[in-house]
């Protein structure tokens, strides 16, 4: 189940590494980094700081293969992809539900506080996105007033507050992350941020 989730987390985030390289009009080799970077980035820190080394993709092509066959994909049906921007949120909001839990199971195995768990299921649905954000000279979504990492960090509390109650381990994998997912959308759409603690002064 763990595996599977982070193989479809890959595929989505492969995807919207693609959606932002075609956004910024970058070549075939820009498509395929971002790509990479986006699906990789964060499970790679999350692997360099709880010392599982060499890191989860350099030990399962599958993983390689997963982004390679999602940015052909991507590519290929670009011309009907007409909503840049939405595909884009889905596939980025998927992502970050699905390496959420990954994050956390990971944490679990190598027996770390909850909390430490949490943070490292922030850490890998987060940071794959912020690496590709700053390499297409963005503002990371991380680091703006949308709740991101909220969600996963809320998807991580229930993931643990399920495992209170006798339920099967898959629904508590697929209801914990489906917090993450709904949290991210309903946020977005009825515009629900976090309070900004800086306040504009204009003077006179």
């Amino acid at each position: 189940m763990l595996y599977t989730i982070d193989i479809l987390g890959t595929i989505a985030f492969a995807i919207s590494g693609v959606l932002v390289a075609f956004d910024k009009k970058m070549d075939l080799f820009g498509v395929l980094i971002i790509a990479f970077v986006t699906a990789v980035g964060g499970g790679t820190l999350r692997d360099l700081l709880i010392g599982n080394t060499p890191v989860s993709w350099m030990q399962d092509m599958n993983y390689t293969y997963a982004i390679l066959g999602s940015a052909i994909f991507a590519i290929l049906v670009r011309n009907k992809i007409n909503y840049l921007r939405t595909s884009l949120f889905l596939f980025d909001t998927i992502g970050i539900g699905l390496y959420t839990l990954v994050g956390i199971e990971k944490g679990l195995n190598t027996d770390l506080h909850p909390i430490i768990c949490i943070a490292l299921g922030t850490i890998t649905a987060s940071f794959g996105g912020v690496i590709r954000d700053i390499l297409c000279n963005e503002i990371p979504v991380i680091f703006r007033k949308e709740i991101y990492a909220t969600a996963c960090i809320l998807g991580g509390i229930v993931y643990f507050v399920l495992h209170e109650f006798p339920i099967k381990e898959d629904f508590v994998f697929i209801i914990a992350g489906l917090v993450v997912i709904i949290t991210r959308l309903l946020a977005v759409k009825f515009k629900i941020a976090l309070p900004n603690i800086y306040r504009k002064v204009y003077k006179n």
